[in-house]
């Protein structure tokens, strides 16, 4: 199956959960994956324990992808206490794990980080009281400082922000409403707000909704896989997102021949 050339296209999945028991179940999914896109991108929850023995299976799943990985953690990656050996597990395997980095893959910028929890628009948690609330409000806010550094470092025209927990309400509508604070914040849609992307992916949410808006019309994507196989049981359970693929930019190469002719002016004087 040949990929069309005028465009990027993106698998997108989060919430795979995999487990000791995984091996042999997910390659299959992981080659069709690779088959429809340029580049294959996991939204958290990748383990379901977040041990070592799970991320090896994770990490021989992945094994002979033809195509890049992109990855963020989710909070099942945290659960044993060791989400650093669930990263650098896969970082051995050839994954891109963002933590607050952002990377560029065939001139579309990504930016990633898992996220946090904390509620959305006037119910979200405010840092007032006890010391542990001011903590974890603090979390909230370290996460979305860690996707702003993120996405103000990328320089491509097309952006992608890649998360675990949900930026806005919208897409975890579905799910019981007392655990709304616990799958998201909007205070991670602040940075959204400053840099614009093109699309946002997250996970986490199972029983939330496709898709939603942020304040100024971005396109949020939660591709939790229990999800998009509940919800699309005809589909593979990814959500492909392609974007433009851009010709050499002329901005810039206007911009580098007029500083060019500027120097070589001010050389006249």
């Amino acid at each position: 199956m040949s990929k069309p050339s005028s465009t990027v296209r993106f698998a997108v999945v989060g919430d795979i959960h995999v487990t000791k028991d995984s091996a042999g179940s997910l390659r299959a999914f992981f080659a069709q994956a690779a088959e429809a896109a340029d580049a294959l991108l996991l939204c958290g929850d990748l383990t379901d324990y977040g041990t070592a023995e799970e991320a090896h299976v994770l990490a021989d799943e992945l094994g002979g992808l033809k195509v890049p990985v992109v990855a963020v953690l989710g909070n099942h990656d945290y659960e044993s206490g060791t989400p650093e050996i669930v990263m650098e597990t896969l970082k051995k395997a050839g994954v891109r794990v963002l933590d607050g980095e952002a990377c560029e893959i065939e001139g579309v910028g990504i930016a990633g980080t898992k996220g946090f929890a904390g509620g959305f628009g006037r119910g979200s948690l405010g840092a007032w009281g006890e010391p542990i609330i001011k903590m974890f409000v603090q979390e909230a806010l370290h996460e979305a400082m860690k996707l702003e550094s993120a996405l103000a470092k990328l320089r491509t025209p097309r952006r992608i922000a890649l998360l675990h927990y949900s930026p806005i309400c919208g897409t975890v509508e579905g799910e019981p409403q007392d655990i709304f604070p616990f799958l998201g914040s909007s205070r991670l849609e602040e940075p959204l707000l400053r840099y614009p992307v093109d699309a946002v992916f997250h996970g986490h949410a199972h029983r939330g909704t496709l898709e939603g808006r942020t304040i100024n019309g971005v396109p949020v994507f939660n591709v939790a896989r229990p999800l998009l196989l509940r919800k699309r049981p005809d589909q593979p359970p990814f959500h492909l997102y392609e974007v433009p693929r851009e010709a050499p930019d002329t901005e810039t190469l206007v911009g580098t021949v007029s500083a060019g002719a500027a120097a070589a002016a001010h050389g006249h004087h």
